[in-house]
């Protein structure tokens, strides 16, 4: 599972999702953006690009901590993935 931000710092994370999902060696993995906005075309584009989920970042940390450990949760403990 990859979890990817749209804001990197040097590389857009919109562009990766692009290059992750265009290349047979890594199009299974899932690819869950975690990120600030929440503007509806960033999600929308994000599905577009073969994003598995999309999550708003929480600002508090406490909450951002709570949403990881609910990804790890949901994605390592139910999630049935192709070559696992």
């Amino acid at each position: 599972m990859i979890l990817l931000d749209l804001n990197l710092p040097q590389k857009d994370g919109r562009e990766t999702l692009k290059e992750i999902k265009s290349d047979a060696a890594l199009k299974t993995i899932p690819v869950v953006v975690l990120t600030t906005s929440d503007d509806i075309d960033d999600v929308k584009n994000a599905y577009a690009d073969m994003a598995n989920c999309y999550i708003t970042k929480p600002i508090e940390f406490d909450e951002f901590m709570a949403v990881i450990k609910r990804i790890g949760d949901f994605w390592l403990s139910f999630v049935k993935l192709p070559n696992a």
